[in-house]
């Protein structure tokens, strides 16, 4: 047992000569690796961080060409390339690394290379090849991210029964897809209830309510489906019920809800659940609904009265053009003039400033999206215009 433990002695000193020698040689080649690396390379990082993206993409391609094998390399020059809008020159780049060096790349990095190719394919428009690659890619490992992508396509080319089988794989704990799915529902009922398919159109509107129970544009189609079916206090039902999913898309609402009470005669019951709408929700965009209708119902007198209540409480270009528009009528011949001037200027001030807003992107519009054609993102378009600069 002793010689055992001598022998085991005389071996130790053995192991940390070993040791020793391996740390020498990786130093060696780390060293030896670090000096030849091109000096583009440190220089291209250099412009990245100082934003300066034409400079570092210049230099990033020197690299590149000094090392044609290597993908996160072309990748990242791919992502460059991909920010400053030079799709052709990203698409050109990795096509040319697949086709000659493809064999030499690990798994996880050829869907990297090809996930970038099919993000370029998208922005540059080729949706076709894009599609094509990330269906490539479903069962890789960049299978989740390829699916969002996919979704995005699906969503440009309105297939919404695609997307919503895509959307219900993609469901988790951190992202549930609701508001999405209700909207691909939606999409489908509008698309049934012009073709009178009103079987379908139900379908799609329960579904999409499953999806979302508060999703006011479901209550909003339903209405209408009911409508279409001469089914008006079940349609009144639908659109009153937008109040409890959020009373924002009241506004939305308004002109049909006035119509149907006034297809059955209580018109002026109309009229009162709208004035209601509009104390208890200020923000709503009623006025140019309910003005006309008071006028039409009660007379000038109680219009202009209603007018002037509802300016003073809540001041808007808008109004204010409104409001000297109905008085005119009682002003001198001269006072008319000047008035006119008045309204024109502040009426056209008012519709250059009046838009709806992306609460997520800022996109402003003229015209009230579900989905805002800037940033993609579902509901995010106030259903109330504002006047902003």
């Amino acid at each position: 047992m002793q010689d055992f433990e001598l022998w085991w002695l005389l071996v130790f000193p053995v192991f940390f000569g070993l040791g020793w020698l391996a740390a020498r040689v990786d130093m060696r080649e780390v060293l030896g690796q670090a000096r030849r690396v091109p000096a583009s390379y440190f220089t291209g990082l250099q412009a990245l961080v100082d934003d300066k993206t034409e400079q570092a993409a210049s230099a990033l391609a020197e690299v590149v060409r000094h090392q044609p094998r290597a993908a996160e390399l072309h990748v990242a020059l791919a992502r460059l390339y991909r920010k400053r809008g030079e799709h052709d020159l990203a698409i050109r780049l990795l096509t040319q690394l697949l086709q000659h060096y493809a064999d030499d790349l690990t798994p996880l990095q050829r869907d990297a290379t090809r996930f970038e190719l099919a993000q370029n394919f998208l922005r540059a428009g080729l949706i076709d090849r894009a599609e094509e690659i990330l269906v490539k890619l479903d069962h890789g490992s960049l299978a989740h991210e390829a699916r969002k992508c996919l979704l995005e396509i699906y969503q440009q080319e309105r297939n919404w029964p695609r997307a919503i089988e895509l959307a219900r794989e993609l469901k988790s704990e951190d992202f549930s897809f609701q508001h999405e799915l209700a909207q691909y529902h939606c999409e489908l009922a509008q698309g049934a209830l012009i073709k009178s398919d009103f079987a379908s159109a139900r379908r799609h509107v329960n579904d999409a309510l499953t999806a979302s129970r508060r999703s006011c544009r479901a209550s909003l189609i339903a209405g209408d489906i009911h409508l279409a079916q001469g089914e008006i206090d079940e349609a009144i039902r639908c659109w009153q019920g937008i109040e409890s999913q959020n009373p924002d898309y009241l506004s939305l609402a308004a002109e049909r809800l006035f119509d149907a009470y006034d297809r059955q005669g209580r018109a002026a019951e109309g009229l009162v659940l709208l004035r209601g709408y509009l104390r208890s929700y200020p923000q709503l965009e009623l006025l140019d609904v309910l003005y006309p209708k008071i006028a039409a119902q009660h007379g000038d007198a109680v219009a202009l009265e209603f007018l002037r209540d509802t300016v003073r409480a809540r001041p808007s270009l808008t109004g204010l053009g409104r409001l000297i528009e109905a008085q005119q009528a009682g002003f001198e011949p001269e006072q008319r003039v000047d008035a006119e001037l008045g309204r024109t200027l502040v009426q056209s001030h008012g519709k250059r400033l009046n838009v709806y807003r992306c609460k997520r992107c800022n996109f402003r519009s003229k015209v009230f999206f579900w989905h805002c054609p800037a940033c993609g993102e579902w509901e995010s378009f106030t259903p109330n215009r504002t006047e902003t600069q």
